[in-house]
């Protein structure tokens, strides 16, 4: 029962994570190099929309007009983070058919198969959410060391990129203490049989004259 609670709570903040790191729009944020350190405007970048702070403390957001505004990178983290919280709402879903919390099935070691299942698919979530981050951290990093790309256009690797690391992490952590709740054994009856006594023709004689 620890064990599936440990579990499960890992799971959760990483589900919890990879909610947030759909929203945040800080996957890429602007660059302080060079001569670029006093700029009047930093601009983020996520998943979903951009956004500009200015120095005089306002914010603009706004949306993508259209899909291919977006670099490769962050296309393909679109839909490799949507897939990543449906496994993940996809294990919980299982986790409470199996979990020993609940009601809905019996057998013990039918109930430990589930929540196996749920721990696997949390490591694929968690598994599939690192794939996104990691490839965009990779992307910033080339574009960085590019010296034909001007310092104004290069960006940083935003607080989204470190929260999706962590995230991945414990989701795949939480899925593998779940996947530790092995079945109990099987139950294993010895018989045991005892060789009867024949009955010898004195005694039963005296049986039948008694």
């Amino acid at each position: 029962m620890a064990l599936q609670v440990l579990g499960i709570s890992l799971s959760m903040l990483g589900l919890a994570g990879t909610i947030l790191i759909c929203a945040l729009p800080m996957w890429r944020v602007t660059a302080f190099i060079g001569t670029n350190i006093v700029v009047a405007q930093v601009f983020w970048e996520g998943l979903w929309l951009n956004c500009v702070y200015e120095r005089t403390g306002q914010m603009q957001c706004k949306m993508y007009d259209a899909l291919l505004d977006l670099d490769p990178d962050l296309q393909a983290a679109r839909g490799l983070v949507a897939v990543a919280m449906a496994l993940a709402c996809l294990a919980f879903v299982i986790f409470l058919m199996g979990a020993e919390c609940t009601n809905c099935l019996s057998q013990p070691r039918a109930k430990a198969r589930i929540v196996v299942a749920s721990g696997v698919t949390f490591v694929l979530a968690g598994v599939t959410a690192m794939a996104p981050v990691s490839w965009t951290a990779h992307s910033i990093i080339r574009d960085f060391h590019n010296p034909m790309l001007h310092d104004v256009l290069k960006r940083e690797m935003g607080a989204a990129i470190y929260v999706g690391w962590v995230t991945a992490g414990l989701l795949v952590v939480g899925g593998g203490v779940l996947c530790s709740s092995c079945p109990p054994p099987r139950a294993h009856y010895s018989t045991r049989y005892t060789q009867a006594t024949p009955a010898t023709h004195t005694s039963y004689a005296i049986k039948n004259y008694v």
